[in-house]
Protein backbone atom coordinates (compact mmCIF):
# COMPACT_ATOMS: atom_id res chain seq x y z
CA UNK A 1 0.00 0.00 0.00
CA UNK A 2 1.21 3.61 -0.92
CA UNK A 3 1.59 5.91 2.10
CA UNK A 4 -0.31 9.18 0.37
CA UNK A 5 -1.38 11.47 3.25
CA UNK A 6 -1.71 14.95 1.58
CA UNK A 7 -2.88 15.41 -2.03
CA UNK A 8 -2.79 18.86 -3.70
CA UNK A 9 -4.49 20.17 -6.53
CA UNK A 10 -2.68 23.08 -8.39
CA UNK A 11 -4.24 26.48 -9.43
CA UNK A 12 -4.53 29.69 -9.73
CA UNK A 13 -7.31 31.42 -6.99
CA UNK A 14 -9.94 33.75 -8.24
CA UNK A 15 -13.32 33.13 -10.60
CA UNK A 16 -11.92 34.21 -13.26
CA UNK A 17 -9.24 31.26 -12.85
CA UNK A 18 -11.85 28.98 -11.82
CA UNK A 19 -12.36 26.72 -15.07
CA UNK A 20 -9.18 27.72 -16.88
CA UNK A 21 -7.21 24.58 -18.34
CA UNK A 22 -4.14 25.69 -15.83
CA UNK A 23 -6.95 24.53 -12.76
CA UNK A 24 -7.00 21.15 -14.04
CA UNK A 25 -5.28 19.89 -10.26
CA UNK A 26 -7.72 21.70 -8.80
CA UNK A 27 -10.46 20.42 -10.57
CA UNK A 28 -9.11 17.18 -9.87
CA UNK A 29 -9.17 18.13 -5.86
CA UNK A 30 -12.13 19.26 -5.87
CA UNK A 31 -13.43 16.17 -7.84
CA UNK A 32 -12.35 13.77 -5.07
CA UNK A 33 -13.37 16.03 -2.20
CA UNK A 34 -17.31 15.73 -3.80
CA UNK A 35 -16.65 11.69 -4.40
CA UNK A 36 -16.17 11.09 -0.58
CA UNK A 37 -18.10 14.16 0.84
CA UNK A 38 -15.43 15.89 2.35
CA UNK A 39 -16.16 20.11 2.45
CA UNK A 40 -13.04 22.22 1.56
CA UNK A 41 -12.62 25.02 3.83
CA UNK A 42 -10.39 27.59 3.73
CA UNK A 43 -7.31 27.62 6.33
CA UNK A 44 -5.38 31.23 6.18
CA UNK A 45 -2.49 29.39 8.02
CA UNK A 46 -2.49 26.88 4.98
CA UNK A 47 -2.95 29.66 2.56
CA UNK A 48 -5.93 27.48 0.71
CA UNK A 49 -8.86 25.56 0.66
CA UNK A 50 -8.37 22.36 3.26
CA UNK A 51 -10.30 19.06 3.70
CA UNK A 52 -9.88 15.78 5.57
CA UNK A 53 -10.91 12.03 4.94
CA UNK A 54 -10.10 8.75 5.55
CA UNK A 55 -9.79 6.12 2.34
CA UNK A 56 -9.47 2.08 3.14
CA UNK A 57 -8.28 3.24 6.58
CA UNK A 58 -5.83 6.03 5.67
CA UNK A 59 -5.96 9.45 6.65
CA UNK A 60 -6.02 12.11 3.53
CA UNK A 61 -6.09 15.67 3.47
CA UNK A 62 -6.36 17.65 0.59
CA UNK A 63 -5.20 20.85 -0.39
CA UNK A 64 -6.23 23.67 -3.02
CA UNK A 65 -3.80 26.60 -2.97
CA UNK A 66 -5.12 30.04 -2.90
CA UNK A 67 -1.99 31.51 -3.64
CA UNK A 68 -1.22 32.17 -7.20
CA UNK A 69 0.47 28.83 -8.90
CA UNK A 70 4.19 30.28 -8.84
CA UNK A 71 3.46 30.30 -5.45
CA UNK A 72 1.89 26.92 -4.69
CA UNK A 73 4.62 25.64 -2.45
CA UNK A 74 4.16 28.23 0.34
CA UNK A 75 0.88 26.29 0.98
CA UNK A 76 2.26 22.94 0.56
CA UNK A 77 5.23 23.48 3.06
CA UNK A 78 2.85 25.23 5.91
CA UNK A 79 0.08 22.14 5.60
CA UNK A 80 2.92 19.61 5.40
CA UNK A 81 5.44 20.79 7.74
CA UNK A 82 2.53 21.39 10.30
CA UNK A 83 0.86 18.01 9.99
CA UNK A 84 4.79 16.42 9.76
CA UNK A 85 3.99 14.83 6.08
CA UNK A 86 6.86 13.96 3.72
CA UNK A 87 7.99 14.61 0.60
CA UNK A 88 7.01 10.63 -0.25
CA UNK A 89 3.92 10.87 1.46
CA UNK A 90 2.19 13.87 -1.28
CA UNK A 91 0.35 13.58 -4.68
CA UNK A 92 0.18 17.12 -6.70
CA UNK A 93 -1.92 17.08 -9.69
CA UNK A 94 -1.64 19.52 -12.53
CA UNK A 95 -1.84 20.54 -15.76
CA UNK A 96 0.07 19.08 -18.53
CA UNK A 97 0.81 20.63 -21.71
CA UNK A 98 2.75 17.49 -23.25
CA UNK A 99 -0.36 15.13 -22.57
CA UNK A 100 -3.13 15.74 -24.99
CA UNK A 101 -6.76 16.15 -23.09
CA UNK A 102 -8.21 12.78 -21.67
CA UNK A 103 -4.65 11.76 -20.83
CA UNK A 104 -3.41 11.22 -17.07
CA UNK A 105 -0.43 10.14 -15.61
CA UNK A 106 1.47 9.49 -12.53
CA UNK A 107 5.00 10.34 -12.34
CA UNK A 108 7.65 9.98 -9.09
CA UNK A 109 9.60 13.32 -9.30
CA UNK A 110 12.04 14.47 -12.27
CA UNK A 111 12.13 17.88 -13.32
CA UNK A 112 9.13 19.87 -14.51
CA UNK A 113 8.76 23.15 -16.16
CA UNK A 114 5.49 24.00 -14.35
CA UNK A 115 6.03 26.69 -12.54
CA UNK A 116 3.71 25.37 -9.53
CA UNK A 117 6.07 22.34 -9.45
CA UNK A 118 9.18 24.20 -9.41
CA UNK A 119 7.98 26.06 -6.27
CA UNK A 120 6.97 23.45 -4.42
CA UNK A 121 10.69 21.34 -5.18
CA UNK A 122 12.04 24.66 -3.62
CA UNK A 123 9.74 24.59 -0.19
CA UNK A 124 10.49 21.47 0.29
CA UNK A 125 13.98 21.86 -0.06
CA UNK A 126 15.18 20.71 -3.37
CA UNK A 127 13.31 16.80 -2.72
CA UNK A 128 11.98 16.22 -6.27
CA UNK A 129 11.13 12.08 -5.61
CA UNK A 130 7.53 13.17 -4.63
CA UNK A 131 4.54 12.13 -6.80
CA UNK A 132 2.91 13.78 -9.50
CA UNK A 133 0.04 13.57 -11.41
CA UNK A 134 -0.29 15.15 -14.78
CA UNK A 135 -3.84 15.88 -16.51
CA UNK A 136 -3.29 16.35 -20.25
CA UNK A 137 -4.81 19.79 -21.72
CA UNK A 138 -2.67 20.05 -24.63
CA UNK A 139 -0.24 22.42 -26.45
CA UNK A 140 -1.46 25.04 -28.50
CA UNK A 141 1.67 24.43 -31.14
CA UNK A 142 3.80 26.87 -30.59
CA UNK A 143 5.34 28.69 -27.40
CA UNK A 144 4.17 32.27 -28.04
CA UNK A 145 0.63 30.47 -27.47
CA UNK A 146 1.13 28.82 -24.42
CA UNK A 147 0.29 31.40 -21.84
CA UNK A 148 -2.90 32.37 -23.31
CA UNK A 149 -3.79 28.54 -23.83
CA UNK A 150 -3.12 27.51 -20.16
CA UNK A 151 -4.97 30.84 -18.29
CA UNK A 152 -8.13 29.87 -21.02
CA UNK A 153 -11.38 27.88 -21.11
CA UNK A 154 -11.31 24.32 -22.81
CA UNK A 155 -14.00 24.05 -25.71
CA UNK A 156 -16.88 21.83 -24.43
CA UNK A 157 -15.63 18.78 -26.39
CA UNK A 158 -12.00 19.44 -25.05
CA UNK A 159 -13.48 19.64 -21.35
CA UNK A 160 -15.23 16.79 -21.48
CA UNK A 161 -11.84 14.83 -22.46
CA UNK A 162 -10.22 16.62 -18.69
CA UNK A 163 -13.02 15.16 -16.83
CA UNK A 164 -13.00 11.83 -18.27
CA UNK A 165 -9.43 11.52 -17.42
CA UNK A 166 -9.43 13.28 -14.03
CA UNK A 167 -12.48 10.95 -13.09
CA UNK A 168 -10.63 7.61 -14.29
CA UNK A 169 -7.72 9.76 -12.10
CA UNK A 170 -9.95 9.24 -8.72
CA UNK A 171 -10.36 5.80 -9.55
CA UNK A 172 -6.73 5.17 -9.87
CA UNK A 173 -6.12 6.76 -6.85
CA UNK A 174 -8.04 4.86 -5.11
CA UNK A 175 -6.34 1.99 -6.60
CA UNK A 176 -2.85 3.91 -5.35
CA UNK A 177 -4.29 4.15 -2.10
CA UNK A 178 -5.59 0.40 -1.21
CA UNK A 179 -3.01 -1.14 -3.49
CA UNK A 180 -0.29 0.14 -4.78
CA UNK A 181 1.67 2.79 -7.23
CA UNK A 182 2.00 -0.20 -10.12
CA UNK A 183 -1.17 -1.45 -9.90
CA UNK A 184 -2.99 2.16 -10.29
CA UNK A 185 -0.22 3.38 -13.23
CA UNK A 186 -0.86 -0.13 -15.04
CA UNK A 187 -5.12 1.00 -14.94
CA UNK A 188 -4.11 4.86 -15.36
CA UNK A 189 -1.73 4.77 -18.30
CA UNK A 190 -3.52 2.85 -20.00
CA UNK A 191 -6.67 5.22 -20.16
CA UNK A 192 -7.90 7.80 -22.77
CA UNK A 193 -10.58 9.61 -23.01
CA UNK A 194 -12.60 9.45 -26.85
Amino acid sequence: MSDIRLIVGLGNPGPEYQSTRHNAGAMFVESLASRFNCPLKFESKFFGFTGRFTLHGRDIRLLIPTTFMNKSGQAVAALANFYKIDYDQLLVAFDELDFDPGVAKFKIGGSSTQNGIRDIVASLANQREFLRLRIGIGHPGHKGKVTGHVLGKAAQAEQEKIDAAIDEAIRCTEILIKEDLVSAIQRLHSFKAD
